[in-house]
């Protein structure tokens, strides 16, 4: 088989140390690792951007935004019981923009919490007559794919499970985060507005509102489009053979204003440089037909080496992690060798790795 197939040829080992537990402040101060797509590399700061970019360069950003999304409550037994919800499960009934009381949610701990089972919030040792008045969630069914449940909220009259999400949900870092010191708008991005994430386009939150200036001011312009970060991207591989690998949809817009404008920018000669991979598969997946063209709804497309650009030209991107579906992406563009030589010079460079860690910019070729 193939060696670009093979999971453990995703594979490398890195320090602990060298996974970033906290932010670079400024933003703008992180280290970026320029390369193309063959041979040469060379290291930055992040606020060097608009000086490796051309003016007519086209940067496509997704703005979406991280949810509270992590809860804790408890059973009946007193039994602690962490939720973090991945998305939302829209019913008949419910208009486009009303906010779903039924969540698909990862559970811990999953094995206790089958079907028929109600979770409370708020403090266990409350009066009966006081349960009245909380939100609670009943599990309906469990996810296979995910390995997670679907959750039925049940709120008090008078109340919106919207407005006590953002009181007592807590935004999720990752799980290597294990001693966070930022605040949880340190892991939003500065343009995020789109509310549905339940985590961080990490590699937008490099960028500061000063920087998309200048870059504007040198000819680079910005557009927008929404890829809700979920279990898609994170879930990991599994099957030895990663062609075998079904990515989770996750919900994605991509309008007809960023068309144009990426149209405007191809015709013209600019590239189209995608920030992160969020917005890589947004854009590839809205052209699926061949044809970019305006799309709304679930994305699950996976790629990895062998794949055929439609869109992208160039990618901003972090450091990810080992055997990731995001790894064989970057792969896709620039090698899976090449890839792997690079995070070797990385990691004896002393780059700071995964989601607060620095990044890397990858250009097309010259000519």
């Amino acid at each position: 088989m193939d060696c670009d197939r093979l999971l453990t040829a995703y594979d490398y080992t890195l320090p602990e140390a060298q996974i970033a537990q906290s932010p670079s402040i400024p933003r703008d101060s992180a280290r970026l690792l320029v390369v193309n797509t063959t041979t040469e590399q060379a290291h930055a700061v992040f606020r060097d951007l608009p000086d490796l970019l051309q003016p007519g360069d086209l940067l496509v950003l997704n703005n979406t935004r991280v949810l509270p999304a992590r809860l804790h409550g408890y059973k009946l037994s007193g039994l602690p019981v962490e939720v973090l919800l991945l998305e939302p499960q829209p019913s008949e009934s419910m208009a486009v923009n009303d906010f779903s009381n039924r969540w698909l949610a990862l559970v811990k701990p999953g094995r206790r919490l089958k079907p028929g089972t109600q979770i409370w919030f708020g403090t266990p040792d409350a009066e009966p007559e006081a349960m009245a008045n909380r939100v609670s969630a009943r599990v309906l069914a469990t996810d296979v794919p995910t390995s997670g449940r679907i959750l039925q909220f049940e709120v008090p009259p008078g109340e919106s499970l919207k407005s006590w999400l953002y009181q007592v949900g807590q935004v999720p870092l990752p799980p290597y985060i294990t001693n966070p010191t930022a605040d949880s708008e340190q892991y939003q991005t500065v343009y995020s507005d789109r509310p549905g994430a339940v985590a961080a386009p990490t590699a937008g939150l490099h960028f500061t509102p000063e920087l998309l200036q200048e870059l504007q001011e040198h000819g680079i312009d910005q557009v927008f489009v929404t890829l809700h970060v979920g279990v898609g991207t994170f879930r990991p591989v599994e099957s030895e053979d990663i062609t075998q690998h079904q990515m989770h949809a996750e919900w994605a817009e991509v309008p007809m204003e960023t068309i144009e404008q990426i149209r405007k920018t191809k015709a013209q000669g600019g590239r189209i440089i995608a920030v992160g991979t969020t917005a890589v598969r947004a854009l590839e997946g809205a052209a699926q037909t061949g044809m970019l063209q305006p799309f709304y709804g679930k994305i699950d497309l996976f790629i990895y080496p062998g794949y055929h650009w439609r869109v992208v030209d160039g990618l901003i991107t972090n450091f990810h992690l080992p055997k990731s579906s995001l790894m064989m992406l970057v792969s896709a563009l620039i090698g899976r060798q090449r890839l792997l030589d690079l995070y070797q010079l990385a990691i004896a460079e002393g780059y700071r790795f995964y989601s607060f860690g620095d990044a890397m910019l990858i250009l097309p070729d010259a000519g």
